[in-house]
């Protein structure tokens, strides 16, 4: 995803810490500098914020704490999950991708929540203490040297028209040199895993989670394609009307689930540092909404977690939402920022949820 750098780049240098942050039982208000006081309603349990740092791979930093929430919801424990366990393993598949598509894929970093999905179901996952991703001198990740070496290696298969073996052997020296080599065993907790073993002993089952969109150019309670540049996999997401997505966000809230959301974070009024995301409209329509996308004024920007539900001093609904650009920087609420439901009902691209958190008149319809 297309991330804004010079706000990443400069919260990057702060240190995210190994504790697990809880943004539960919190009963006083948080205030911004420009006078917005917001008391949380719903505050669901969620791991400690993490940096993307010089990445664009939000995508995977939502999504692997949208997972590690729904860990703590079943019961498994706190765990911290490798991001950059999944995105090698996504870059293996892109470039794969690439080729058949003739050079014409997408291998830039950006993906969307059914990557992790795909990658977790074929490969497994590690804790993030056995791969942190980061074999080169820095502290924080930054991929701007690998991203140029993708690009180049990409080009020699279709030109040759032929993927050799060498060139799967320099693909892998290349993601082992920057990423680290991926252990084949691992003993965590006393236990010796494999990454397809430990991915089973986590109990997610990735058919569990859907995307879900509103966009009129796909039927509603069907399944269609959103033409996003980040969805280079093709995947298929259900539809329902803008008020029906609302209403999912809120059930699924409201009954222990977080949600993994994806949206347009270019206005104006999404303000990290300040902690709040608004939008001035005071009545979105799904035929204005519909317009923004077709306009391109509504982008496929950026992936975060929602964990809660939380008022401003009007009495004003935002969602409470855990970003990946670390803790640093002006932000006011530890890398967490608050986007109100018009900002929602308008720059929502799709949201990732558990089947079980759909209402079940709109499961129905949905025919899940």
């Amino acid at each position: 995803m297309k991330t804004h750098f010079l706000i990443a780049v400069i919260i990057s240098i702060l240190i995210v810490p190994s504790y697990a942050q809880k943004r539960t039982n919190i009963t006083a208000s948080q205030k911004t500098e420009e006078g917005y006081t917001f008391t949380p309603v719903i505050e669901l349990k969620a791991s400690s914020v993490k940096n993307q740092a010089r990445t664009n791979t939000c995508w995977c930093f939502a999504t692997t704490s949208f997972i590690e929430s729904e860990l703590l919801r079943m019961g498994k424990g706190e765990y911290d999950l490798s991001e950059m366990f999944i995105i090698r393993y996504n870059y293996i598949d892109r470039l794969r991708d690439n080729y058949l598509r003739e050079g014409k894929g997408n291998i830039d970093e950006g993906g969307l929540s059914h990557d992790w999905m795909r990658v977790f179901n074929k490969s497994g996952i590690v804790p993030n203490e056995v791969y942190t991703g980061i074999n080169y001198e820095s502290e924080i990740h930054n991929h701007s040297e690998l991203q140029s070496f993708i690009h180049a290696i990409a080009e020699v298969p279709v030109q040759r028209k032929s993927e050799s073996r060498q060139y799967h052997q320099i693909v892998d020296a290349v993601l082992d040199t920057y990423l680290g080599k991926v252990p084949e065993t691992f003993t965590y907790k006393g236990i010796s895993y494999t990454p397809i073993s430990f991915a089973e002993s986590l109990g997610i089952d990735p058919s569990d989670y859907i995307e879900i969109t509103s966009f009129t150019h796909i039927p509603f309670y069907t399944q269609g394609l959103l033409a996003l540049a980040d969805n280079w996999s093709m995947d298929r997401f259900y539809n329902v009307p803008l008020d029906d997505l609302l209403e999912i966000m809120d059930y699924s809230l409201n009954n222990g689930y977080t949600i993994n959301w994806d949206g347009d974070t270019s206005e104006k009024g999404f303000s990290h540092s300040n902690g709040y995301a608004i939008i001035p409209e005071d009545n979105v329509t799904q035929t204005g909404r519909q317009q923004g996308y077709e306009n391109f004024l509504t982008t496929d920007d950026h992936l975060m977690h929602v964990t809660g539900i939380t008022t401003d001093q009007s009495g004003i609904k935002y969602y409470i939402t855990k970003n990946s650009w670390g803790t640093g920087g002006k932000n006011p609420f530890d890398g967490y920022l608050n986007m109100s439901e018009n900002y929602i009902r308008a720059k929502t691209i799709f949201i990732m949820v558990n089947k079980d958190a759909i209402p079940p008149a709109i499961k129905i319809k949905l025919g899940i």
